[in-house]
């Protein structure tokens, strides 16, 4: 599905993404050495093994930006002019190798832009889950979206 535009939206609409990814040892570490994490917790199974997850810990920029991703195709994929910006970013629980996530979306706020009669501001709630249906990641997304009738 393609994303929606800003008039195609309404308060309270609720996407489940289809899309699900099984995080592996080589996400985890190319993300943590590309974006120069050199945190034990990513990186060192002995060190890992001694904090209290007892394992390899999975970096949270990578499953806040896996987050994203699972959800663009079906909110703003072709309909964005730009991420405004992400809120309330919380991470209540942990992610490990071999996790399967999952994301959902929902519109809480449409606003007209006041600048640009083309476009609108969708706020969406994401919010990523594991296999058990425990909420790892959450935040709100800003962002400007073209109009149909743009």
């Amino acid at each position: 599905m393609a994303g929606r535009h800003f008039d195609e939206w309404q308060v309270g609409d609720r996407i489940e993404h289809e899309i699900r990814r099984t995080v592996t040892e080589t996400d985890n570490l190319l993300f943590s050495t590309m974006t120069h994490n050199p945190q034990p917790l990513h990186l060192d199974v002995e060190a890992a093994k001694e904090s209290e997850f007892g394992q390899i810990l999975v970096n949270g920029t990578f499953t806040f930006s896996l987050m994203v991703g699972l959800s663009v195709g079906d909110t703003t994929l072709g309909t964005l002019v730009a991420n405004l910006g992400y809120d309330k970013l919380v991470m209540p629980g942990p992610v490990f190798i071999g996790d399967t996530l999952r994301a959902t979306s929902e519109v809480t706020a449409l606003k007209e832009s006041k600048s640009r009669p083309t476009a609108g501001i969708a706020t969406f709630t994401h919010e990523l889950l594991n296999q058990r249906d425990e909420v790892v990641v959450r935040c709100t997304r800003s962002a400007l979206l073209k109009k149909t009738s743009a």
